[in-house]
């Protein structure tokens, strides 16, 4: 597989799901007002031999801020977990098509794992062309899961979890923090991408979480995750995603940083951008949660700019 292509079809999954090296990971993840439990629809049908892997848990946990970075002592522990190695090819996949997935591929990037794919189409395009799925015992999915908050739960607590079957290689230059973005606004060496919608971007439509204003960072430019993806949520060719990126005024030719709402589909314009081979795109982590709960960072909406 080429690495320099960001995704694979379900049709090429289906037919190497068998090989010893290839990893699948169901990566679901939902807005809480969507009222939907990726946990429970994994157990009920996933692709088979896929695990899961819980973006909420294996993150930060010294931070309020949703599903930040953990460190890669700890995700290093998680996968190890989850019975994936340095050598395996690994396949990510939610349950919306195209949604919360860049987000892990992203985090095993940034992490040196360059064998990693996003699933063109997720769990409903497997679905759609008619492969199977299965079914786990509630039992399975505890004792992984328990197994792994308690590596990522002894790491934070400095106690020695071993040996992990995961090798890490932090990649710093793929995340942003937010010393970096307000020194940018000065700078102006990057181009800010909020992936947003631009309701929310412009400050005329509610954020989803409650107690933050709508806005944008000043000098950021919207380019809502939706614009990557066609009506069957596949990735779109490269000549559509350039044109996505120019109408909005984003040169290709200049560096670029990822924004969103808390780092999960700033990803996804990640995956777009690697596509047109702009490879390890960093992303603001802390994104629009932390800049807009930050006393005194300016905050710009469609009436102020």
């Amino acid at each position: 597989m080429e690495t320099r292509e960001p995704i694979v079809s379900a049709e090429w999954l289906h037919s190497n799901l068998a090989n010893s090296d290839i990893k699948v990971l169901d990566a679901s993840w939902y807005m809480p007002q969507e009222k939907r439990n990726p946990l429970e629809e994994y157990q009920v049908a996933h692709i088979p031999g896929a695990v899961f892997f819980d973006i909420d848990q294996i993150s930060d946990p010294t931070t309020d801020l949703p599903h930040m970075l953990p460190l890669e002592e700890a995700f290093a522990a998680a996968v190890s977990v989850l019975g994936i190695q340095n050598t395996d090819s690994v396949i990510i996949y939610d349950g919306k098509g195209l949604f919360s997935a860049p987000r892990v591929w992203w985090t095993f990037r940034i992490f040196g794992h360059n064998k990693v794919w996003v699933l063109n189409g997720g769990l409903p395009h497997w679905l759609k062309a008619g492969y199977e799925v299965e079914a786990t015992t509630p039992e399975n999915v505890t004792l992984r899961a328990t197994a792994v908050r308690k590596a990522i739960k002894s790491i934070y607590h400095g106690q020695y979890v071993g040996p992990a079957t995961f090798k890490t290689n932090f990649r710093p230059q793929m995340i942003w923090g937010i010393e970096q973005v307000k020194q940018n606004m000065t700078d102006k060496t990057h181009q800010l991408l909020d992936a947003r919608s631009k309701g929310r971007f412009d400050g005329v439509a509610p954020e989803p979480r409650e107690g933050i204003k709508s806005g944008h960072i000043p000098e950021s430019k919207c380019v809502p995750f939706t614009e990557m993806v066609d009506s069957s949520s596949l990735l779109l060719p490269e000549d559509e995603l350039h044109k996505k990126f120019s109408q909005a005024g984003v040169s290709l030719d200049n560096p670029i940083v990822a924004s969103c709402g808390s780092g999960m589909t700033a990803c996804i314009l990640c995956v777009g951008l690697h596509r047109l081979g702009k490879l390890d795109v960093p992303v603001y982590d802390g994104s629009w949660t932390e800049w807009a709960t930050q006393p005194g960072n300016p905050i710009h909406t469609l009436a102020t700019d």
